[in-house]
């Protein structure tokens, strides 16, 4: 019998995970799919999570703007979620909705991958931006040992995280300072980039573009630079090891994404 997954979001035509899963699943050999799924609101979400409890589907990505909801909606919670206040990925078994985050390995994965050399253990990081991608990249850091701080435009939110994070809320000197900067706006960020230290890292959420003015600005004074693109398949890979019980064959997965966003290498 055909394994079902796949991602739920709105909009959903632009996401990527499809094509990632898709090409692992092909390569592993697989008797499965990965598709998008697109409820039009919280109540259509609703009924596809049960449509997960009742067998029909192994599990579900999820993205804005349902991964509150995947949380709520949740039969158990791994603490990394509870952490982050949000869930992108549901996995059903025994009638049950089993939550959890994979957005903190995807974006430690990234840097890894991207800026090897930066160690954040004992480091300021700065994170702009207060929302779930924020709490996710707040809570991976701290757990690595980075001394993280929280900028966003409403001081009230930026407060909530901090105190549910046990960080801290970014103070003056928090740009000139930061070793990191991570961009979890879905608009471009209002920092000075020329007040950034000389070995700062930039990395961006957003891989639409996958160069985003933020990061292009990071590039043109020299700074290493992490893309949004890295966190995606980073967070895939412990998605696709949870729904499919295997882990992700060799296959160049980027490359497949860098054409269908019609960018290079």
């Amino acid at each position: 019998m055909t394994v079902v997954a796949g991602v739920a979001g709105q909009p959903i035509a632009h996401s990527l995970s499809p094509l990632i899963h898709k090409a692992w699943i092909a390569a592993a050999g697989l008797d499965a799919d990965y598709r998008a799924f697109g409820p039009a609101d919280e109540a259509g979400f609703s009924a596809l999570v049960a449509e997960g409890r009742a067998g029909a589907l192994r599990g579900l990505n999820v993205t804005a703007p349902f991964k509150g909801a995947a949380l709520a909606l949740a039969d158990a919670v791994s603490a990394t979620a509870r952490l982050c206040g949000s869930a992108n990925l549901l996995v059903f078994e025994g009638g049950r909705a089993m939550a959890d985050s994979t957005d903190g390995e995807g974006l430690m994965a990234a840097l890894a991958e991207q800026a090897p050399v930066l160690d954040v253990a004992g480091r300021p990081v700065l994170i702009l931006g207060a929302g779930g991608a924020a709490r996710a990249a707040a809570a991976a850091l701290k757990a690595a040992g980075a001394e993280v701080s929280v900028l966003n435009r409403t001081p009230e939110r930026a407060g909530r995280l901090a105190t549910d994070l046990g960080i801290r809320v970014a103070g003056p000197g928090a740009v000139e300072t930061a070793a990191l900067v991570v961009n979890a706006l879905s608009a471009p960020p209002e920092i000075d980039i020329d007040a950034l230290r000389d070995d700062a890292v930039l990395m961006d959420m957003t891989y639409r573009p996958l160069m985003t003015p933020f990061l292009a600005a990071g590039r043109a004074r020299g700074l290493a630079t992490v893309d949004g693109l890295a966190m995606l398949i980073g967070q895939a890979r412990p998605s696709f090891r949870a729904l499919f019980g295997i882990e992700p064959p060799p296959v160049d997965v980027r490359a497949l994404a860098l054409a269908a966003l019609g960018e290079s290498a």
